[in-house]
């Protein structure tokens, strides 16, 4: 059985070391590849760019989607993933500092699975990365895509 691997894809240095380091403190070993924005990630999951050869039926078992990202946002990445038939069952987090009503209400109504708003309190944060990895590689059952 293949490894479950995360897709960050998160801009801010410090949100993504932060998030690397709440994954390891939860012993949560999986691999993470790190998008820094819009179309670092959508090259990821199709398999073009910088990312071109890598098959893009090999889907991360969980996304975690911030909404303020350079290039393409994180609301028209989510759109993209839910409009191609290869990806539009991928498990996709919103993973956001953004307390906006709007975004959680344009994010759900693109079909994110789940919004969850990064704690400021770091202990916090730790624990939300942890229940995160815990649910989205060893509770919740994606389906085959």
């Amino acid at each position: 059985m293949k490894e479950k691997i995360i897709l960050l894809v998160e801009d801010n240095p410090d949100d993504e070391a932060l998030t690397l380091h709440a994954l390891e403190t939860n012993k949560i070993g999986n691999a993470v590849v790190v998008a820094r924005n819009g179309v670092e990630a959508l090259d990821y999951l199709f398999g073009t760019g910088s990312y071109a050869g890598r098959d893009p039926h090999d889907h991360p078992a969980v996304v975690l989607l911030d909404l303020k990202l350079p290039k393409i946002d994180g609301l028209e990445v989510l759109r993209r993933i839910r409009a191609d038939e290869r990806t539009s069952l991928q498990p996709v987090v919103i993973l956001t500092s953004s307390n906006e009503e709007e975004d959680r209400l344009k994010g759900y109504a693109l079909g994110a699975n789940s919004y969850v708003r990064k704690p400021v309190d770091f202990d916090e944060f730790v624990r939300a990365a942890g229940q995160l990895g815990l649910y989205w590689l060893l509770i919740n059952q994606s389906p085959q895509m």
